[in-house]
């Protein structure tokens, strides 16, 4: 894409959106979290806290600007740093369960430091001890990394025209990228490139960089408030430093893959917490049992009542895949190698499937048991639907079973990328 060309897209990104907030330099450093069990406690209290307007900023499309301050200043975006460096280095079940607290309560806000721990995880993998102690010691204060990752108009999403060249003894970075969540947030933008020979990189971009330029173009029906829109890097200048290998860690048995995907999978998890969660409580306050019954509430209904246990017992069949699929994950940081890593990635692939259509269903009964009253719109009850539904296109399901199937019934290793 030519750089008249960005313009235009650019142009048109405006004219569909609004340009991005102005997002400060950080100015305090942000607590930081010492384990395990503070990092679940804090997630909870939090979880709370952003409950409580969920409906509201769904239904704005108001970004959580104030909220993402609160999340990453509470330490829990530096939860994943390594001991060695000074983070509470916290387990794949911590992680995905902090993920699954704040996405019950609000998964925009639950997926939007996601491509923020695949990126720490990357420098986790990465060579350089040098780029490490850098970004390390910026996440533990509380810089946010954002995603520049997927482009539009490709043959496929990981496909990328996004590159770097040098030019006048300068190396420049120009591209266009879209689904860029957590962009609209973040103090680092971490672009996927390429280099002069195809080899695909990651780059680590300072927001105010002359060249780089956000907009809040996100129109999606569902995680409304993820500021997923335009990154535009035109001419962006940048070093050496500021770029690492991104291939290297497929080519090889890592993590990277299987840690990627559970995130995702615990936004969904999340999901059908907080549809069940809500479902039971509009239920036992609102709904009126159907009129061949002599019942005086809804929640005595028998048909309610046998509805609300099915999707109990999957949703708690999605959580214990879920710890499952982190031990798992665990063993594979730990050790990876050929074995490991597939069985790490088999697991997530499991949860992201259960939890998917569970996350789905759980939305589905909300409305169904809570009757006409449930879709007026001062509920917000449909956003759980329209959430879980939005948010399961980052990569097929379909395409888990057959990974899944192909695994146990032939014996196949899953391929290694970032969706899997």
């Amino acid at each position: 894409m030519s750089q008249n060309d960005r313009k235009l897209h650019r142009e048109a990104a405006l004219t569909a959106g609004r340009p991005a907030p102005h997002i400060p330099p950080r100015r305090v450093k942000a607590n930081v979290i010492k384990d395990d069990v503070e990092a679940i406690a804090v997630a909870k209290e939090l979880a709370r806290e952003f409950a409580a307007g969920a409906v509201a900023r769904d239904r704005e499309r108001r970004l959580p600007i104030a909220e993402i301050e609160r999340f990453s200043q509470s330490g829990l975006w530096a939860i994943t740093v390594p001991k060695e460096y000074g983070g509470a280095g916290v387990s794949a079940v911590t992680l995905a369960e902090v993920t699954a607290i704040i996405s019950a309560a609000d998964s925009s806000i639950g997926q939007i430091p996601q491509n923020h721990f695949y990126m720490v995880e990357a420098l986790r993998l990465a060579d350089s001890e040098e780029q490490k102690r850098h970004y390390f010691t910026r996440i533990l204060d509380g810089d946010r990394l954002g995603n520049a990752f997927t482009e539009i108009g490709t043959r496929t999403p990981v496909d990328y025209k996004t590159s770097f060249v040098k030019r006048d003894g300068r190396l420049l970075l120009n591209g266009q990228k879209f689904y860029a969540t957590g962009s609209l947030f973040a103090h680092v933008i971490v672009a996927v490139a390429k280099d002069e020979v195809g080899r695909v990189h990651i780059v680590f971009v300072d927001r105010a960089t002359p060249g780089l330029d956000l907009v809040d173009d996100w129109s999606s029906f569902g995680q409304r408030s993820t500021g997923s829109g335009t990154v535009t890097f035109d001419d962006v200048e940048i070093t050496p430093f500021q770029i690492v290998d991104h291939d290297v860690v497929f080519e090889k048995p890592t993590p990277m893959g299987p840690f990627a995907q559970i995130i995702h999978s615990a936004v969904q998890v999340g999901l059908a917490r907080g549809a069940l969660a809500e479902a039971i409580s509009y239920i036992r306050a609102h709904a009126r049992p159907f009129f061949e019954l002599s019942i005086d509430h809804g929640y005595e209904d028998p048909h309610s009542i046998h509805q609300i246990g099915d999707v109990t017992i999957r949703v708690h069949a999605a959580d214990a895949l879920l710890a499952r699929s982190g031990r798992l994950l665990d063993i594979a940081t730990a050790n990876p190698n050929e074995r490991t890593v597939a069985e790490a990635s088999i697991a997530v692939a499991e949860v992201k499937a259960l939890g998917t259509e569970v996350a789905q269903l759980a939305a589905n009964k909300l409305i169904e048991l809570g009757g006409a009253r449930s879709t007026l719109e001062s509920y917000g009850l449909d956003r759980f639907w329209r959430n879980a539904r939005t948010h399961s296109l980052h990569d097929p399901v379909r395409w888990k079973y057959h990974h899944i199937g192909n695994y146990y019934l032939n014996g196949q290793l899953p391929p290694r990328h970032g969706a899997l």
